[in-house]
């Protein structure tokens, strides 16, 4: 339970962080940008958010097998797809409602910026018409790209899945960020106590950091 509302302080602080700035990017740059302009990055909005929610469908949807495998060949990224597949849920959980549903929120913010700058300077529009208009207009390119996306996702989730794995390595080398760190670390308490409780039950050994068994020489 406490560690689900700690989980659930973090998504809310991440999204309220991420929601402010991009809206005070766009806000910034629909007061110094002419309608044309705004409409590309409505654009731009709206297919981030379609791209998120592809990676999103596609790390739940990918076999961790064939990584596997990538990574004997030490392709590049399958490492760390490895780590994005095991922990798919919480990829889909950042990628489809945290930055989904921010996308979603601006795109109709911006795009009701872009109908009220239409009205400033075409004053005959009629502003119910044009703010239904521009409403729908979002909500087919939305709708319609996720739904595009959910079949590219499905259809290419191993590529997919790899080609972040890139990314998320570059990042890496760049930032020095680790993505996925603490859940390696889990992962190998995890395997050392399993080790440790399965030796004491055989009757001893010792362990070493990663939960391999240590074994003793026949002069101890």
């Amino acid at each position: 339970m406490r560690s689900r509302l700690g989980q659930t302080l973090r998504v809310w602080i991440l999204t309220f962080s991420l929601s402010i700035t991009f809206a005070f990017i766009s806000q910034i740059a629909l007061g110094h940008i002419g309608i044309i302009p705004g409409l590309i990055v409505l654009a731009v909005i709206v297919i981030t958010g379609i791209a998120f929610d592809i990676v999103g469908v596609a790390a739940t949807k990918a076999n961790e097998r064939p990584f596997h495998a990538m990574a004997t060949k030490k392709v590049p990224g399958s490492r760390k797809a490895i780590q994005i597949v095991r922990n798919a849920d919480r990829v889909a959980n950042f990628c489809n409602d945290v930055v989904g549903d921010i996308c979603g929120t601006l795109s109709g913010a911006i795009g009701a910026g872009i109908v009220f700058r239409l009205l400033t300077i075409y004053r005959h529009l009629d502003e119910d018409i044009s703010a239904i208009l521009m409403t729908a207009l979002v909500a087919a390119l939305t709708v319609s790209g996720k739904a595009f996306g959910k079949g590219f996702a499905m259809d290419e989730a191993t590529g997919i899945v790899v080609f972040i794995g890139r990314q998320l390595e570059w990042l890496e080398r760049v930032t020095g960020l680790r993505f996925f760190e603490n859940d390696l670390k889990a992962s190998r308490r995890r395997k050392f106590k399993n080790n440790e409780r399965r030796n004491n039950r055989s009757g001893g050994g010792n362990n070493d950091s990663n939960g391999n068994r240590i074994r003793r020489g026949r002069d101890e």
